[in-house]
């Protein structure tokens, strides 16, 4: 039986609750940005074959559309979605897309980023280049995770998953990439801080770095991308009681 309810709106509320507990994982919807290949693509398609309704978000819509057909193919529900993580805007449009056609968010994966530059250096760095980087690889997923949270916290049940890296931890110095390293480092704060906030909520955040990947941004000699991704796609999938607020390789907790 429905629950009863004193007005509309949290009779409206109660039918979300009431609904979203009887939808099994294969209709939960999930959020990637930066899909339209490597580990984000990848991604998608690990989560996808799971039966989750997957948005592959995308800078390049056309790109992401081509990707979404060739997941779709191998019977995945998965749209493209036109998603700079860079606009305050288009964050805000694809919020409202979701409200209006799925009325719920379960999973977000933050996984747009980039600018790996081995041969620069913190004291040499083009400071407007690094507030770039701040701005893809942090303010992006920040941006992500402040939309995500009223929708997951609608049904009480929410995994956001932060791509980070190795040489974000403070266990790991050196000196290439200091931008990107600063970012996977703040990447890592951010992680703590919203799990903090949400403990108790159903909404789990982690953080998770898929190690040395044969990707464009990796380049080659890593390992297959569906092995970095699988330690994505298990933070995005596990159920509760589970960890938050840590940071994952392999579902093995690694240093920060």
């Amino acid at each position: 039986m429905i629950p009863r309810a004193s007005n509309e709106a949290s009779a409206a509320a109660l039918l979300d609750e009431y609904v979203a507990s009887l939808m099994p994982l294969r209709q939960r919807v999930a959020l990637i940005s930066g899909a339209n290949r490597g580990i984000g693509f990848e991604t998608a398609k690990q989560l996808g074959s799971q039966g989750m309704t997957v948005l592959l978000g995308a800078r390049d819509l056309a790109a992401g559309e081509k990707a979404a057909r060739e997941l779709r193919r191998s019977g995945a529900e998965v749209l493209a979605v036109q998603l700079d993580v860079t606009s305050q805007a288009q964050v805000d449009a694809l919020k409202s897309k979701i409200d209006s056609e799925y009325r719920r968010l379960d999973v977000l994966v933050n996984n747009a980023g980039g600018f790996y530059d081995p041969a620069s250096r913190a004291s040499t760095m083009d400071i407007d280049i690094a507030r770039d980087v701040l701005d893809t690889n942090l303010m992006g997923a920040w941006r992500l995770s402040e939309m995500a949270v009223p929708l997951m916290r609608r049904h009480g049940y929410g995994r956001i998953v932060n791509v980070s890296s190795g040489c974000g931890s403070m266990a790991c110095e050196g000196p290439e990439s200091p931008a990107y390293r600063v970012s996977k480092a703040a990447l890592n704060a951010l992680t703590r801080a919203f799990a903090a906030e949400l403990i108790g909520s159903g909404i789990l955040v982690n953080a998770v770095c898929p190690g040395w990947v044969a990707t464009r941004l990796g380049g080659r000699g890593g390992r297959a991308v569906s092995e970095g991704a699988a330690g994505i796609v298990w933070a995005a999938s596990i159920d509760e009681p589970a960890p938050t607020g840590q940071f994952f390789r392999d579902g093995q907790s690694i240093a920060w």
